[in-house]
């Protein structure tokens, strides 16, 4: 779409598929534009051009409403409105903005349909149009998936075109120069004399003006920013330590908490003893809250001490004790009764694997923490006519909603303020410690508390990845593989999550089966079973949700058969995908790692590919079994996003992703003892220290036309690429994470 008037291709599917399938919905409310937030609280003198773009005499003000979780997401959202308003990054101010319905969010879209991402025909394009305009309507500002680029690819460039188109208007009337003669440049109005106009200048005039809404957006050979390298806005601050995170903020007169909580999830509080912890120097009350205790002190150090001095009768929950419950229930759930979906069903498999010499395997992949560097923390102070949020959240409207349900305020007077995060994964989509500290406010009326998790006690209520099992069987035929059968059985991430939320969400759970029935495989006889095991411990979204896991179960198993047919790893890979992005991925990674050259003995060379978030990536991951352990030497990566937006920041997305989904897949585990995790901080969960990561080359694909992000797709293939690697070198094979259980690493 180049224009805002034009009615685009998806836009007709959703009015057709409006009528088709009698929702109650139609085109003209899916155009009608949400009410711009930021005029809600306009000072005198500045210019709200857009929904993103704020302008007044002391400077411009870009609102980036994804969180930055150190992804770099402010920096992007901010590009991509500068590029067309013709700014610099370093003119600029950004602002996480407040909760709105205005910056819902579209790509979220794409992952709610049920039909594969390959898939851009009519019927399929028609339903993601649906959930968009079903995403708008519900007004979900959510931060993950992979979504804040595909998100604001389009949206965010119009912003920028709009507030300079309007700026442009206001400079012609106050000069009675015509629009058409105007151009801009850093910052400014150029008047065809060569003057300028600062755009702060011609702020309270643009005030006065409707946004000007029929917009060309610049063609790429006109881009400043897009595609090129840039400097991110946090850089200097990260690099020199004078980044304020959540962690950071401190206000007047603030308090300072913590808690603690049931050790065995969600389960809850049937008395205790503080009495020691009351006469501990800086105590100022001990607060009963749902599910624990909290403990506010003059300073944070003070509050943890105090908390470890009280004694507690926890109430156990009904998840198994020990891990063997856990396993249990996965096996058990391999039955008609417990099956969510079956999204794939190509062939025979039954037949073709009734006559067949047949390979078969079962797959682990545990429990896993998020375990980001900065712990759970929130400021929250409840007044009689308003309450103040401070804290690093990728849910803001769920956290707003929350509150108000809390403190019995209405939505409006709930003023979440959101602050750059100290890493993620999928940790601060969830609010239980926001919850926590406005039960806590609630307590303590006009005071600012700040409720900071311990780090043991971040990891022991970690809501972590989802526990999962898979079973397999295949067979091959004349050196090709010829049938695949994979069931996966996990619990319900989307209904444990939003089962927090107060909401079940109907049918099937994708997550049992993303990264997994989607890879564009064209096996003759293929089948993919979805197993919804009973609830077990409380679990979350986890850096590619249920890809992690998956990527590994299916391209471990895929290698596997791939052995057994005596095939190329690579070659057969290639040979059975029918999707051209995919393919070039392979051929990259292929060419990038030299594949097929000759390894010196005691070296191997793993492969493997996933499909998730829509994103086609290929890893190949050399290993050297030195006798005493496993070296992890080089690893390649080729993805295809359809766009690369900054080459530097999506470099490092795509090695942290590997560094992430390698030192999982090698060291991580949660395992339940008497009903409670056992890993309490990193020693016991330990990530890949930095001697032993290896030397990571990477390439950006743009050969799609679609618009993808990165942040996800490099963790799926991270694990089987490492387990094909050490297969290929020492003969053994892995199939259940993490490796060390296994084998030894250096």
């Amino acid at each position: 779409m180049s224009r805002i008037g034009t009615i685009a291709r998806r836009s007709f599917m959703i009015g057709s598929a409006a009528i088709l399938g009698g929702v109650a919905f139609g085109y003209y409310m899916y155009r009608k534009p949400v009410a711009n937030p930021l005029l809600d609280d306009l000072a005198e003198g500045q210019a709200v051009l857009t929904e993103y773009v704020r302008i007044d005499a002391q400077g411009i003000t870009l609102i980036t409403p994804r969180t930055d979780l150190g992804q770099g997401a402010y920096s992007v959202q901010a590009a991509l409105i500068a590029e067309e308003l013709d700014v610099r990054l370093d003119q600029i101010k950004v602002d996480p903005g407040p909760p709105s319905p205005a910056y819902y969010n579209t790509a979220l879209a794409d992952e709610a349909a049920p039909f594969m991402p390959t898939d851009e025909g009519f019927v399929a394009e028609s339903a993601r149009g649906v959930m968009d305009a079903l995403m708008k309507f519900l007004g979900l500002q959510i931060t993950g998936g992979s979504t804040t680029v595909p998100d604001s690819f389009e949206k965010l460039r119009i912003a920028g075109a709009v507030a300079r188109e309007t700026l442009k208007l206001a400079a012609s009337e106050r000069t009675g120069v015509p629009v058409a003669k105007l151009t801009t440049s850093d910052a400014a109005v150029v008047l065809p004399d060569g003057k300028t106009l600062a755009y702060t200048d011609l702020a309270e005039d643009a005030a006065g003006l409707d946004p000007v809404a029929d917009v060309q957006l610049r063609a790429p050979s006109e881009w400043r920013l897009i595609g090129k390298p840039m400097l991110r806005l946090d850089v200097v601050a990260k690099s020199t330590g004078t980044q304020t995170y959540g962690i950071d903020l401190d206000l007047p007169d603030m308090v300072h908490a913590t808690v603690k909580m049931n050790p065995h999830q969600l389960g809850s509080l049937d008395g205790f003893d503080a009495s020691q912890a009351e006469t501990m120097r800086g105590v100022k009350r001990i607060i009963p809250i749902s599910g624990g205790v909290a403990v506010v002190a003059d300073n944070t150090w003070r509050a943890f001490q105090a908390a470890e001095a009280i004694s507690f009768d926890w109430a156990k929950t009904d998840y198994p004790d020990e891990m063997d419950g856990h396993w249990q229930a996965l096996s058990d759930a391999f039955s008609p009764d417990a099956k969510d979906a079956m999204p794939r069903d190509d062939g025979d498999v039954d037949a073709a694997l009734a006559g067949a010499d047949v390979l078969s395997a079962e797959y682990r992949a545990p429990y896993v923490a998020h375990a980001p560097l900065e712990p759970l923390t929130a400021v929250v102070k409840v007044s009689a006519t308003r309450v103040d949020v401070w804290t690093a959240t990728q849910i803001p409207r769920f956290v707003q909603s929350n509150v108000a349900r809390l403190t019995g305020q209405d939505d409006q007077d709930v003023h979440v303020h959101v602050l750059m995060a100290g890493g993620s994964f999928g940790h601060r989509l969830e609010d239980e410690v926001v919850k926590q500290a406005t039960e806590i406010a609630i307590e303590m009326p006009g005071i600012p508390v700040k409720l900071t998790y311990s780090r043991e006690e971040d990891m022991i209520h970690d809501f972590p990845r989802q526990i999962a099992m898979s079973r397999m069987r295949g067979a091959v035929r004349d050196g090709r593989v010829e049938s695949y059968d994979i069931g996966i059985a996990m619990p319900s991430v989307v209904a444990s999550q939003m089962g927090r939320q107060g909401i079940s969400p109907p049918g099937p759970d994708a997550m049992i089966a993303a990264g997994a029935w989607e890879q564009p495989y064209r096996i003759p006889n293929y089948r993919m079973t979805a197993y919804r095991a009973r609830v077990l411990a409380p679990i979350s979204s986890w850096r590619s949700v249920g890809a992690s896991s998956n990527g590994f179960f299916h391209d471990g198993f895929l290698d596997e058969l791939i052995h057994a047919a005596g095939a190329d790893p690579l070659e057969e890979r290639l040979r059975l995908i029918w999707h051209d992005p995919s393919r070039k991925v392979l051929k990259a990674v292929a060419e990038m790692s030299n594949w097929g050259a000759p390894l010196p003995k005691g070296k191997g060379r793993g492969v493997a590919f996933c499909l998730s978030f829509g994103v086609p990536c290929a890893e190949v991951v050399e290993v050297t079994d030195t006798g005493a352990g496993i070296s992890i030497d080089k690893v390649f990566v080729a993805a295809e996003v359809g766009r690369v937006i900054d080459p530097v920041n999506f470099d490092n997305l795509v090695k942290g992703g590997v560094v992430w989904g390698l030192g999982h897949a090698m060291n991580c585990e949660i395992t339940y003892v008497g009903g409670q995790a056992e890993q309490t901080n990193y020693h016991a969960h330990e990530g890949m220290r930095m001697y032993q990561c290896p030397e990571i080359t990477v390439r950006g694909l743009e050969n799609a036309d679609k618009i993808r992000g990165i942040g996800e797709p490099p963790v799926p293939p991270a694990a089987p690429a490492l387990a094909n690697a050490i297969f290929a070198a020492t003969g053994q094979r892995l199939r259940e994470m993490p490796f060390n259980k296994f084998v030894d690493f250096l």
